[in-house]
């Protein structure tokens, strides 16, 4: 074989198919704006013992169903735990030591579109002493 009778074809390219449908269904859906999303409310509650803690959570929730309000939760997040070292005496035994920790448990909870009867039942709640609660609006 020459390089005269090898002469290689040049390529071209293909026509890319188009599918036309008439149906209105196969179109993507439309995105949502970030104002139409649904709103949530987002309640963190703290205690240092888990028992009073779940008390207050079973409260808050009880309310909200009540209400027939979208509840996610409670879920639990993770154990602050605080440690301290203190020297048993002042003055001599550096080598004697105390250590002491506090546990701090948390639960969060998610109400999905939250009507004002909710929002107003929550803020009413008689909750136990010991319990913290942060509610953030998002």
């Amino acid at each position: 074989m020459t390089a005269e009778t090898t002469v290689k074809k040049a390529r071209t390219p293909r026509a890319k198919a188009v599918k036309k449908t008439d149906d209105v269904s196969a179109a993507p859906a439309p995105r949502v704006k970030k104002a139409d999303a649904a709103h949530r409310l987002r309640i963190k509650v703290r205690a240092y013992e888990h028992a009073v803690l779940d008390g207050a959570v079973k409260q808050i929730i009880d309310v909200a169903q009540r209400h027939n309000a979208e509840v996610i939760g409670p879920v639990p997040l993770p154990i602050d735990i605080r440690k301290y070292t203190v020297n048993r005496a002042a003055f001599i035994d550096k080598d004697s030591r105390e250590q002491f920790e506090m546990r701090i448990h948390k639960r969060m909870i998610d109400i999905l579109n939250p009507a004002p009867k909710v929002i107003e039942a929550l803020t009413n709640i008689d909750l136990p002493s010991g319990v913290s609660i942060d509610v953030k609006m998002m």
